[in-house]
């Protein structure tokens, strides 16, 4: 199986995220789901792995909480998308956090079929990269395209 691995940063302080990371979370958890069931037949094997933030690191770079990175790119790189940021809750303290944008509808929280369709798409470019695919993307064999 061809890994596809996604990361999810996220910060945690005294053991508590912010209601937005909780429910991307929660989405990733069911994305992942539907990824798995839907990707595996074709070789393709998502990984989640999760890191957390510090209050420091998130003080320093407070963009890098709740956001998703899949097969090396930042997710909304797959989706065309923007990343954004607003007001949150005490757990944030006074820094806002990350948001995303999508046809110009803002997102607090990632959702399910967002991070499903960035996975979908990203898995796409690992099946091109299969036995008898040059760089052209044509099929090596009679140089018909695949």
């Amino acid at each position: 199986m061809q890994p596809l691995p996604i990361v999810w940063k996220r910060l945690v302080t005294e053991g508590e995220t912010c209601p937005r990371c909780g429910s991307t979370q929660q989405n990733l958890a069911a994305a992942m789901t539907k990824l798995q069931a839907a990707l595996g037949p074709l070789g393709i094997a998502p990984a989640l792995e999760t890191q957390t933030l510090d209050e420091a690191a998130f003080r320093a770079h407070p963009a890098e909480s709740n956001r998703i990175w899949i097969g090396g790119k930042p997710m909304e790189e797959w989706l065309g998308a923007r990343a954004g940021s607003s007001p949150c809750c005490e757990v944030c303290g006074d820094l806002p956090c990350r948001t995303m944008e999508v046809d110009g509808v803002s997102f607090e929280a990632i959702p399910e079929a967002l991070i499903v369709k960035a996975g979908i798409i990203a898995a796409s470019t690992l099946l091109g990269q299969g036995a008898g695919a040059t760089e052209s993307g044509c099929c090596a064999a009679g140089g018909r395209c695949c």
